[in-house]
């Protein structure tokens, strides 16, 4: 018997005794970044999506991390809910596998395609929501601090790259630390201030699942932890995959932001505007995937060799097109 196959077998041996689930069949899922993932069916035909941890994992933090997913269903989000032992825990053990069990949301498609149409409303509808209940949560309330705390340009002079994966990433880490006072001199036209608060953590584009032009669910929660909404606006509106795809994105962004502030009208117009530069410098800044190479070879795969290019050329983009996307913010926010 292979590794694999004796992993589904402790799977299916988990799921009847703490989660009262009887599988009919236990298939492997969806690769993860940090975990197995399994799709389970029961005797029902109901879908079960099985995520297991490896040996090491903070398991108290993702039990948080769950437990933030939970809390925001009292939003209404679309959350898959996440099953609980009798016991009332949301991760049980057994075997040496650790897991945590959730609905398996049919017919869904990752964000990775890019935003386009209707997306673009219905997301940022959506995140506009998911940060109002948040700003809710026994994590703390939202609080300002300065905005050099939410873009830092010398995070990547004090860790720039000296390899990469290929001679391009050694090339484009010096470049980026050259152009650091660049960077800076756009980071200084934020506002003084920004908001932060409880924040989804991860909110990429494959953690949004999306069914036809609407919002199917949002998955893989980071444990509480205060970030700039604006940031994580920017963040998944703004994605690589959608700047570089969408040549009219100044546009979809501006009705990703107006659909947010109906849903979330207590972010300051003042952080809406400054969307579009907090996420040029979080690219710029970013260390990611250039020093892949260096703090995990294994990682280091033709597709985020892919993904490394595109997030280059989507930040350039970025930059190039930064009055034009504010031009529209601001006709849209005054």
């Amino acid at each position: 018997m292979s590794g694999a196959e004796s992993d589904v077998m402790v799977v299916a041996g988990i799921l009847p005794l703490f989660y009262r689930i009887i599988p009919t069949a236990v298939d492997e899922g969806p690769a993860g970044t940090a975990t197995r993932n399994y799709v389970a069916r029961d005797s029902e035909g109901g879908r079960w999506f099985v995520k297991a941890y490896p040996a090491g994992t903070d398991l108290d933090a993702e039990r948080q991390a769950l437990e933030l997913s939970q809390f925001a269903r009292l939003g209404r989000i679309p959350v898959p809910v996440v099953r609980q032992t009798p016991e009332g825990d949301l991760i049980a053990a057994a075997g040496g596998m650790a897991v945590s069990v959730a609905a398996f949301v049919e017919n869904a498609q990752t964000a990775e395609g890019g935003l386009s149409g209707d997306r673009w409303a219905a997301v940022g509808e959506t995140v506009g929501r998911l940060h109002r209940t948040l700003a809710r949560h026994p994590a703390g309330p939202p609080r300002r601090v300065p905005a050099r705390e939410v873009c830092d340009v010398t995070l990547f002079a004090k860790r720039p790259p000296t390899s990469g994966f290929s001679a391009w990433a050694r090339e484009t880490a010096a470049r980026r630390h050259d152009a650091l006072p660049a960077v800076a001199a756009m980071v200084k036209e934020l506002p003084p201030s920004l908001t932060m608060q409880t924040v989804h953590g991860d909110l990429a584009s494959p953690n949004l699942l999306l069914r036809g032009q609407q919002v199917a669910a949002l998955i893989d929660f980071r444990p509480p932890g205060h970030r700039s909404p604006a940031w994580e606006l920017g963040r998944i509106v703004l994605d690589p995959r959608t700047v570089l795809a969408e040549p009219q994105w100044p546009t979809g962004l501006a009705e990703a932001v107006a659909a947010y502030r109906a849903a979330n009208p207590a972010l300051p117009a003042e952080e809406l505007l400054a969307v579009p530069r907090i996420a040029a410098g979080y690219l710029a800044c970013s260390v990611y995937p250039l020093a892949e190479a260096i703090d995990d070879p294994a990682a280091v795969t033709p597709e985020l060799e892919a993904y490394g290019r595109n997030r280059h050329a989507a930040m350039t983009e970025l930059c190039e097109r930064l009055t034009e996307a504010e031009e529209v913010l601001h006709d849209l926010l005054h």
